[in-house]
């Protein structure tokens, strides 16, 4: 553990910190963290160590565990194993590890949220494009629009002739309508089908009725 300590106080900027959130992500299925979950998290990091450099000479013992902490959160580092008293560049590891970022989390049964690396930017995938250019959406609103208030347009210029005409033929009907007169005064049109009774002839009707 000394030892340790000694890298990550000569070589701070090489150190990464980890934060695993693994209740959150489980709940009642979550696991606990002991010395065979450590175990595991220094072969994935060696894995992607080897995996990045294409090199076979970084082995577990490489990875140092520091700042252990019950909420389960700690600092590491990798050293070279060619000079153990060197540690491996940061931006290599930063390198190594986004590479390989998913099978770590794949490891853990975790995701970016729930293991994080604090020093190194999440791996989330690129906003997914729209196959269809913004500019052609918003010409098809516009364009149906357009058309919508055209169908509309003469619609209603259709519905205002039709009514126009409704109303012009019945005043043409009540123009034709012919007014008899008798010596220069007006008559009412006789109805024919209920048929109109003189007052005349009723009188001599009622008169000659009893007889």
């Amino acid at each position: 553990m000394f030892i340790a300590v000694f890298f990550f106080v000569s070589d701070a900027q090489n150190a990464f910190k980890v934060r695993l959130s693994i209740k959150t992500a489980l709940g009642d299925n979550a696991y606990a963290w002991d010395a065979s979950e450590e175990y595991l998290f220094k072969a994935m990091v060696a894995f992607a160590m080897r995996r990045y450099s294409n090199k076979e000479t970084t082995q577990i013992s490489n990875v140092l565990l520091c700042n252990m902490t019950e909420r389960v959160s700690f600092w590491f580092v990798v050293t070279d194993s060619a000079k153990n008293v060197t540690t491996v560049p940061g931006s290599e590891v930063e390198a190594a590890i986004r590479m390989n970022r998913n099978r770590i989390n794949s490891a853990f049964l975790l995701t970016d949220n729930t293991l994080q690396f604090l020093k190194i930017s999440s791996t989330l995938s690129p906003p997914i494009e729209s196959s269809v250019p913004v500019w052609l959406i918003v010409f098809s609103v516009v364009l149906c629009l357009v058309v919508a208030g055209i169908l509309f347009l003469v619609v209603s210029g259709i519905r205002q002739r039709k009514k126009e005409s409704a109303e012009t033929g019945d005043l043409e009907d009540k123009c034709d309508t012919p007014v008899t007169t008798e010596n220069g005064i007006p008559c009412d049109i006789l109805d024919l089908k209920a048929g109109q009774i003189n007052g005349v002839y009723a009188a001599d009707d009622e008169r000659f009725t009893p007889l």
